[in-house]
C-alpha cells in the first residue's frame, strides 16, 4: 500500500498522511477540491470552456 502512495507524488503523500492519522473523513473533501480544480482548469481555456460554463 505504501508503494502505491509513493508513486502518486504529492497527492500520494497527502493521502498517506491522512491514512496514517486516521483522518478518513478528509478524503472526500480532498477529492471534491481536486474535481473543482480540474473544472477550473478546463473552464479557463480550451474547447471545453463553453460546456463547463453552463454547469455553473
Amino acid at each position: 500500500m505504501r508503494s502505491f502512495f509513493t508513486q502518486m507524488g504529492i497527492l500520494g503523500e497527502l493521502l498517506q498522511f491522512l491514512w496514517a492519522r486516521k483522518l478518513y473523513w478528509l478524503i472526500p473533501m480532498v477529492v471534491i477540491l481536486l474535481v473543482f480544480a480540474v473544472l477550473i482548469i478546463l473552464g479557463s481555456a480550451g474547447p471545453a470552456a463553453p460546456f463547463i460554463y453552463t454547469l455553473f
